[in-house]
């Protein structure tokens, strides 16, 4: 037990009683390093492994033990606040706008048979989900901040358990999958803008280059990947506002925007399981945004600015959209975006600004993919943290550890580069050249869905259960919209991939209870 005087941040005084290692109690302590002093030590444990006996006089690292607010958690070097509001923003933001819109849009307009107006109804339904979906978790943000957002918010919700079974998803399938999705569609502009094969052996170590680079920088200069965060966002929105503008205007003169609109109307009623597959392929290009929730911890004010961030940032993001795809319709008709399928960006922006500008648009593409890559990263290299500063997963105090020199969970981070490289193999291997049997060989950028999105339903259901002091609006409405929105994502996945879909879901029980065992096994051996 601790006596620690403190005056304006300085020591005055310390002392120990009753001497005892406090590190062989059960509770976990949070600690905070004060500085140093020379203290008479009575026969206690200041650090694991290092003893004092009595009478001696030693400078030594003066630590606070505490276990307030961070009971249960082990804290060592906690990673430090250093990102602003319009990092998280530019997370949110960066992370959700990447290849999607350019690589989904054919996608859209084929399952909705070239009607545009049904492709916006696709980017609207999906987005206003987003949307709901980001305010409710805003609320959260606005009264939880421990590590990691979404697994702090499923703890508050249901109990460390349930965080437990969020953080091992979250960090084996969720975080991996798409960062490697996005790590493979990057390495492919890469290859149409500099003439490699698409698919070719060229391509895949293009894109694991891409992954260990992105990763590395993580690992090591997490500030700079906050900077290149917020550098991409600024730059990848150049292309999207420039066509949402010069193509809505050239359009609306050219008489292209109308036909767009009106071409295949008469087909709306016969496309129902159409527009399903549509929003399961969009969503693809809404994903990520709750990724900003994983640096929560080293936000600051983060219960500030963590909600404004995924509110504004998902505005943003659905205003853009939906102004992009109307601007796509004043460069060619929707039988034209359809038939250039990758190509569309290039062969949009080259009928509205010129050939070049149809080469210099995969420029931007590239680097708004490498930033939504870099996004996903700063998610996946903190996924074993998250689990390891609960004491949860496997080896939790080594992936818990911080390195005192980068300030970043460096073995958490190298075990998320390492994780998203296997799933970017899968990807490349399995999903594009369909090796292995067909069971294992679903689509990994789509299907997590499913469970990510149900996985939501029980927080926003104790939203409702618990949050007392709320307005109707924030404790009910919105809660039961938002699941609502839950399950009809989770049904159009099932429409849309049927048996791949369950496919997916046997892996994700296969997962989930290797999971289990784990925490079986570690809570027999505590």
């Amino acid at each position: 037990n601790f006596n620690i005087s403190i005056s304006k941040n300085k020591l005055t005084s310390a002392g120990a009683h009753e001497p005892r290692n406090v590190f062989s109690q059960k509770k976990h302590f949070a600690f905070t390093a004060l500085g140093t002093a020379k203290l008479p030590i009575k026969g206690i444990d200041i650090s694991p492994g290092l003893t004092y006996n009595s009478k001696n006089t030693a400078k030594v690292a003066v630590i606070c033990v505490t276990s307030s607010k961070k009971e249960g958690f082990i804290v060592e070097n906690s990673m430090q606040k250093r990102y602003g509001l319009f990092t998280a923003i530019s997370m949110v933001v960066g992370i959700v706008i990447g290849s999607g819109i350019f690589f989904k849009a054919t996608k859209v307009l084929a399952n909705n048979n070239g009607d545009m107006g049904r492709s916006l109804l696709t980017v609207g339904i999906v987005g206003a989900i987003m949307l709901i979906c980001s305010f409710v978790f805003a609320n959260l943000a606005s009264r939880y901040e421990k590590v990691n957002g979404v697994v702090d918010y499923a703890e508050a919700a249901l109990g460390r358990g349930y965080a437990y079974y969020v953080a091992w998803f979250m960090t084996l399938i969720y975080y991996p999958t798409i960062t490697s999705t996005l790590g493979w569609v990057t390495s492919q502009y890469a290859a149409i803008l500099f003439g490699f094969p698409v698919a070719g052996m060229t391509h895949y170590w293009v894109g694991f280059g891409i992954l260990l680079a992105d990763g590395l920088i993580n690992a090591y200069a997490p500030r700079l990947a906050g900077k290149l965060q917020v550098s991409a966002t600024v730059i990848k929105l150049i292309p999207l506002i420039l066509m949402a503008v010069a193509g809505t205007i050239t359009g609306l003169s050219n008489g292209l925007t109308v036909e767009a609109f009106t071409a295949a109307s008469a087909q709306i009623a016969s496309q129902g399981s159409g527009l399903m597959g549509a929003i399961v392929a969009f969503a693809f290009a809404y994903e990520g945004w709750i990724i900003a929730t994983s640096i929560n911890s080293e936000l600051h004010n983060a219960k500030k600015n963590l909600p404004l961030a995924l509110s504004l940032g998902a505005l943003i993001v659905v205003v853009i959209y939906m102004a992009y795809f109307v601007g796509l319709t004043g460069s060619m008709s929707t039988a034209e975006m359809m038939a250039a399928g990758d190509m569309l960006p290039e062969k949009a922006f080259g009928n509205l600004f010129g050939p070049a500008a149809g080469t210099i648009v995969f420029v931007f593409i590239v680097i708004s993919c490498l930033g939504t890559t870099n996004g996903l990263m700063m998610g996946c290299a903190r996924g074993a943290y998250s689990l390891g500063v609960r004491g949860e997963g496997i080896a939790p105090r080594f992936f818990a550890r911080v390195d005192k020199k980068t300030d970043m969970a460096t073995n958490s981070a190298w075990f998320g580069i390492i994780i998203a490289l296997l799933w970017y193999s899968y990807w490349h291997f399995f999903f594009i050249h369909g090796m292995g049997p067909s069971f294992f060989n679903w689509e990994p950028d789509e299907l997590p869905i499913i469970t990510l999105y149900a996985g939501y339903i029980p927080m926003f259901i104790s939203v409702m259960v618990h949050s007392k002091g709320n307005k109707p609006l924030m404790r009910y409405i919105l809660p039961v919209v938002a699941i609502l929105g839950c399950c009809f994502m989770v049904y159009c996945a099932f429409v849309a991939y049927g048996i791949q879909a369950l496919y997916y879901l046997g892996f994700f029980a296969l997962v989930m209870a290797v999971g289990a065992l784990v925490r079986i096994t570690q809570s027999r051996q505590k």
